[in-house]
Order: C-alpha cells, then sequence, then structure tokens
C-alpha cells in the first residue's frame, strides 16, 4: 500500500493497532474503516480515493489485519474500536476527517460517528449493517437457505441439534480446540464468502486447512455476533439522529444478500441529510466495479468542495 509509511499505535489493555496513511498528508482527511469484523485492509481499497486530494488514514481494528496480538478478542467491543478511532485522530493531529467504510465498516462509522458528530465532516457508507441479530438471521438463514440451500445445509449440519443454529455456530468457532473450531470458522468464512458474491466463482468447500491459517474474520465475528455487536438492539437506527449535521452517501447494491436494501432504505428515512445510491445488477462486494465507482464517486462528491490542507489541531 503505497503512499506512507505505516505503524503500531499502541491503544491500551495490550493492543496495538495498524495504522497506515496513504496519499498527500496535506489532503482532505478520511479514515477507512474495513468489514468483518475481523477484515483488516488491503492494498486494492485504495482505488476509492484521490492519491493527489485524500489523506487516507487506513485502520487495521483489534485483533484484524496486522494489528496485534492477532485475532486477540479480550478488550474488544465496539466501544474500544470507536475510542481506538479518536485516538488515532488525535496522533496525527486531524480535526474532522470524512468516515468511509462499508458492511461492519458501515456499522463502526456510525457508532463513531454517532458518539463524535463534531468530528466528522461527512460520511460515504456501502452495504449499511446496523449490527442486529434480525440481519444476522436474514442474511445465514433466510438468505442462505432461500438461495444457496446446499451451503446453508452444511452450515446446519454443524449444529443439527441446536435449538437456535447461529449462537451454536458462534460457540463452535470460539472453542479453544482447533478440531472444533477449525472446519466451523472455513465453512463460516467460506459460507460469508459467496455470499458476498453476485456470481460465486466457487460454491463448493475447499479443502480443510489448519488453524493457524485461518482468516480472524470468523473468530472476530463470532465474538462481536454472540454479544450483539456490543450495542443495544436498534441503537444505530435509533441514534440517526444525532446525525444531522453530517452529510452522507449511502452506497447499497440492489442483490447484497448480506446486507439487503431494507436496512440502507430505513437509515436514509432516519437521516434526510444522506443520499441513498442503489446499484443494480450487483452484491455486496465492494470488489463488484458498479459499486466501486459509486464509493468513489461518493468520496468524491463530499471532497470537491473541501479545502485540501488539513492544518494543526488545536488540543
Amino acid at each position: 500500500m503505497p503512499g506512507g509509511d505505516g505503524f503500531h499505535l499502541e491503544v491500551g489493555d495490550g493492543h496495538a493497532i495498524w495504522v497506515r496513511p496513504w496519499g498527500d498528508p496535506a489532503g482532505i482527511p478520511v479514515v477507512f474503516l474495513h468489514g468483518g469484523p475481523g477484515s483488516g485492509c488491503n492494498p486494492s481499497q485504495t482505488a476509492l480515493f484521490d492519491a493527489t486530494r485524500h489523506h487516507v488514514i487506513f485502520v487495521d481494528q483489534r485483533g484484524a489485519g496486522q494489528s496485534v496480538p492477532r485475532r486477540e478478542r479480550r478488550h474488544n467491543t465496539t466501544a474500544h474500536l470507536v475510542a481506538d478511532l479518536e485516538k488515532v485522530r488525535l496522533h496525527l493531529a486531524i480535526d474532522r476527517w470524512l468516515v468511509v467504510g462499508g458492511s461492519w465498516g458501515a456499522t463502526l462509522a456510525l457508532a463513531y460517528a454517532q458518539t463524535h458528530p463534531d468530528r466528522v465532516r461527512g460520511m460515504v457508507l456501502r452495504a449499511v449493517f446496523l449490527g442486529t441479530r434480525a440481519e444476522l438471521d436474514w442474511a445465514f438463514g433466510t438468505a442462505l437457505a432461500t438461495f444457496h440451500p446446499v451451503l446453508h445445509d452444511a452450515l446446519m449440519a454443524l449444529v443439527p441439534l441446536a435449538p437456535d443454529p447461529l449462537p451454536a455456530l458462534w460457540d463452535l468457532i470460539l472453542n479453544p480446540d482447533p478440531d472444533i473450531h477449525t472446519p466451523a470458522a472455513q465453512v463460516w468464512y467460506h459460507v460469508e464468502r459467496v455470499l458476498s458474491e453476485l456470481v460465486p466463482a466457487v460454491t463448493t468447500m475447499p479443502p480443510r486447512a489448519d488453524s493457524a491459517s485461518l482468516s480472524a474474520t470468523p473468530f472476530m465475528e463470532a465474538h462481536y455476533f454472540s454479544n450483539n455487536c456490543f450495542l443495544p438492539d436498534g441503537a444505530l437506527l435509533a441514534g440517526a439522529d444525532l446525525l444531522a449535521e453530517i452529510p452522507g452517501i449511502i452506497v447499497q447494491a440492489r442483490y447484497d444478500l448480506l446486507c439487503p436494501p431494507v436496512t440502507a432504505s430505513r437509515l436514509a428515512a432516519r437521516w434526510p441529510t444522506a443520499q441513498l445510491v442503489i446499484v443494480e445488477a450487483a452484491g455486496h462486494a465492494l470488489g463488484h466495479p458498479a459499486v466501486t465507482v459509486a464509493v468513489r464517486e461518493g468520496i468524491t462528491s463530499l471532497t470537491q468542495d473541501a479545502p485540501s490542507a488539513t492544518g494543526a489541531m488545536t488540543l
């Protein structure tokens, strides 16, 4: 990821998060929030920004990406992640920034903006996820069973006797025994990847991996989802009134099976300063060309008239 040197920032509780500035240090400040929880940032995400105008701060959240300790779930809650973003902002002497995030990144963006609205100059959100159990029941229950019944059967086969399958699956993923958590984490990760693509390249299960090579994502998701994303139910939608002074653009793919348009529509109805942009013939993934273009255009539109220099911040 060109455009600046990354560094670990100590944020307390034994965590050091990876922060990577990119673009023009004198440009318009932007913070990019990755999805998951647990996916981490990657170089392809720079395609959303203009290196000559934007000063983008890529942050790997606690336990994700290059942050250490890897897959650490202790002292890892939504409130911790919100506080970490403030530590990053203060460390880099940024007064206000544009907040960009998709899926779980949109969840965290909303939590941050509702906590620190005066530090947010605008938001570009993709694939809104409000962190509720109902959304997870839809994605990994109704949507999966309807559009990928074979994969739904494979997921449910892990917990055949569970009256409530999702918490039982998360318990398997969080089990310390690799023989228990490895197959569960691998199936969960594969299912989510398939749901994220409009036309999945592969739907069959890959060969079994070893525990150490598994992505942090299923572990972080199981941790957050089993704790209701550490949010009161419905809190982010109820708190949308706090966004009244913040301009926003919500990019939503029509055929997103993980985060369907109804959620983005509900948020837009409560956030009058936001524009809802529907991308037709696209699914959840940011990598879909039309989605990438829409997010990039949203970022451009919210920064085209902004001053290009960040300036020093008074603490």
